[in-house]
């Protein structure tokens, strides 16, 4: 396995600092130094996502806040678990193996460190190939080398349960999404399937280089999926997501959370998640699928327990009546 690399956060702001600029709020004593965010690989939603909000907590919070290359929500959690990462992003599927230890992953321990913070974004499932493949079904990926990300996320969990149930076994094939993307270029694999914030980046990198095809799935086939894997949902991602995309695109999709370390300071929670909703703006601009990070979606957490500090941000604003529509 390559070394994960290291995305310091703090250095983005050094500039501004040394001109003269100071962060939005003092680091209170007894907050850690710095915080890491466990994110995924270069390539998908996860690491964008991340980026962006290491630069707004480390310039609001006065902490320094960095990312790691993961392989995803099982590695995530078990960094929080094992007191390496403060702060990771999950599915819910993925929360749910940890807290109850049912995933292979855990070796049967139940990983409680993690709490909820907030919703991030609905993961959907899309599968693409080249436009000159000759492959316009799901069932043609037969036999055929599909990329699913590293493993232990949310592609290379879930794939291998769902193609069979469509009657089709592929060949999966794992690594970075950035170097699926460039493998998928140059025919060393023959698709992709992505679990992920739309537009994913690689898939979007991959709209600009080179025509790809999306392959639909029927109704029937959403529904079988949602009877095999009841974590899942029904998803769609709206036409225009990705320029050659000009219809919906109906699939099933997982939610996704920002979750913290159970240790760490309520009111640092509580300033996390403010900062999240209060920067939701800049957000976007780190990756478009946060404009479904608001207030509003903490309802797609139906089984993690709060931390308290964000518990207390969502009940302030329910208190003053404007949780609901945000």
């Amino acid at each position: 396995m390559k070394p994960r690399r290291f995305w310091i956060a703090a250095p983005i702001v050094a500039a501004g600092l040394a001109c003269g600029a100071s962060p939005a709020r003092s680091a209170e004593p007894h907050w850690p130094r710095a915080l890491l965010i466990a994110t995924a690989s270069p390539g998908g939603t996860y690491h964008a996502y991340g980026i962006g909000l290491a630069r707004i907590l480390t310039r609001e919070l006065g902490v320094a806040v960095s990312i790691r290359e993961t392989d995803g929500p099982s590695e995530n959690i078990r960094l929080i678990e094992n007191g390496i990462a403060q702060i990771g992003f999950v599915t819910k599927g993925a929360a749910l193996e940890g807290w109850t230890g049912s995933g292979e992953w855990t070796g049967g321990r139940q990983l409680r460190a993690i709490r909820a913070m907030f919703a991030m974004y609905d993961t959907p499932f899309h599968f693409v190939v080249r436009q000159d493949s000759g492959v316009a079904q799901i069932s043609a990926l037969e036999g055929k080398r599909v990329g699913v990300g590293p493993e232990g996320g949310t592609a290379a969990t879930y794939v291998p349960r769902l193609l069979p149930r469509l009657g089709v076994q592929a060949r999966f094939v794992h690594g970075t999404w950035a170097d699926l993307a460039t493998a998928l270029r140059s025919r060393e694999v023959d698709g992709l399937a992505v679990a992920a914030g739309a537009p994913f980046p690689a898939i979007a990198e991959l709209e600009a280089q080179r025509a790809i095809r999306y392959l639909p799935l029927t109704r029937d086939m959403v529904a079988t999926l949602r009877i095999a894997v009841p974590e899942l949902a029904a998803s769609v991602i709206p036409p225009g997501t990705y320029p050659s995309l000009n219809s919906s695109y109906e699939t099933v999709g997982i939610y996704n959370l920002a979750v913290a370390q159970r240790d760490l300071p309520a009111d640092l929670v509580y300033q996390i998640v403010r900062l999240v909703f209060d920067f939701h703006a800049e957000m976007v601009e780190a990756h478009p699928a946060a404009v479904a990070t608001v207030p509003a979606n903490f309802v797609h957490n139906t089984l993690l327990p709060w931390h308290p500090g964000a518990a207390r941000y969502y009940e302030n604003r329910a208190v003053r009546g404007i949780l609901r529509g945000d």
